[in-house]
């Protein structure tokens, strides 16, 4: 008499939980970037700021090319919250101006910084040889190069193009430093198992650094598009303090503070609210950019959670007994 066994079906994994995974891995790093108040100060301030450069032309009256012939330099007031310059113009309106342009360049020109430096570091570092060395050569050359007296010369021959050149020469000269580290961070990487096993299996190259080399360090990439971008605000006031970023009509806050300052003493709202608006952006992505470097790194100081006050007073009361 035959035996019948029942038949045994393979049990079926679960598929791993690639989203939740990295939903946890989000949430973790927000519960780290809220922990740091400065980092939440600035992000606040960021907000506000944007906010304002961008939704107070639709409530305010007055216009950055509106003028007042009834109210020359005068101070603040209910009228002209920032007060008006020697021709009547309203400062708010043109502050808020220059916010807007100052913000989209100096988010532009880290976008296209940082990516430029991506694929340009990650390329040398992943192909070597003479691909590698001639790239290098180009860094160590833009390097060597003065930056500001380069910008400085060519901006008069872009006069009345758009302003999206000027995002270029800004991004043309801040990725050198960065496409240099990305570059040493590759040479590690592509040693690794997981970019061995997309080689062998016939990936093509572009694919392995924009999917597999570039997301491994996307911390990184984060943090230096941060910091790149108040690296060029900074650079975008500094050259159109000295007359060769943005042009007239179109203000930015560097032009505001150039022609603010030679009336800083007797009046002096046409320099502290511009100078104000820039050194509050600059604090801001600081501080953002010190957050993300918390949240980001986890052997970081200031990623780890501190200990509970209970139990802190508790471990102290034990050593002394």
């Amino acid at each position: 008499m035959a035996v019948q066994t029942p038949s045994v079906q393979p049990a079926t994994l679960p598929a791993p939980p690639a989203r939740r995974r990295s939903g946890g891995r989000l949430r973790l790093t927000a519960v780290r970037f809220a922990r740091n108040r400065l980092a939440l100060f600035g992000l606040c301030m960021l907000l506000v700021l944007f906010v304002l450069a961008y939704g107070s032309p639709l409530f305010y009256k007055w216009s950055y090319t509106d003028l007042d012939f009834t109210a020359f330099q005068k101070p603040p007031s209910g009228a002209h919250w920032f007060g008006t310059d020697q021709t009547g113009t309203d400062l708010f309106a043109m502050t808020m101006r220059g916010l807007q342009k100052s913000l989209v360049i100096g988010i532009l020109t880290g976008i296209i910084c940082t990516f430029f430096a991506a694929a340009v570091g990650a390329s040398a570092g992943y192909f070597g040889s003479w691909t590698d060395r001639s790239l290098m050569w180009v860094v160590d050359l833009l390097l060597v190069m003065p930056s500001f007296l380069i910008i400085a010369v060519l901006s008069p021959l872009f006069q009345g193009t758009t302003w999206l050149v000027f995002v270029l020469l800004l991004a043309l000269f801040s990725w050198m430093i960065t496409g240099r580290v990305i570059r040493s961070m590759t040479l590690t990487l592509k040693d690794r198992e997981f970019v061995k096993a997309a080689k062998y299996m016939g990936v093509p190259a572009p694919v392995i650094i924009f999917r597999h080399i570039l997301p491994s360090m996307a911390s990184m990439l984060i943090i230096d598009g941060t910091i790149q971008v108040g690296a060029a605000i900074i650079g975008e006031s500094s050259l159109s303090y000295f007359g060769f970023g943005v042009q007239a009509p179109d203000v930015s806050l560097g032009t505001l503070i150039a022609t603010g300052t030679p009336a800083a003493p007797a009046f002096p709202w046409l320099f502290y609210f511009p100078a104000g608006c820039l050194v509050l952006i600059c604090l801001s992505i600081a501080f953002i950019g010190d957050g993300l470097r918390d949240a980001l790194d986890p052997n970081s100081a200031g990623a780890k959670a501190r200990a509970p006050r209970t139990l802190k007073s508790t471990s102290k009361e034990g050593r002394t007994s």
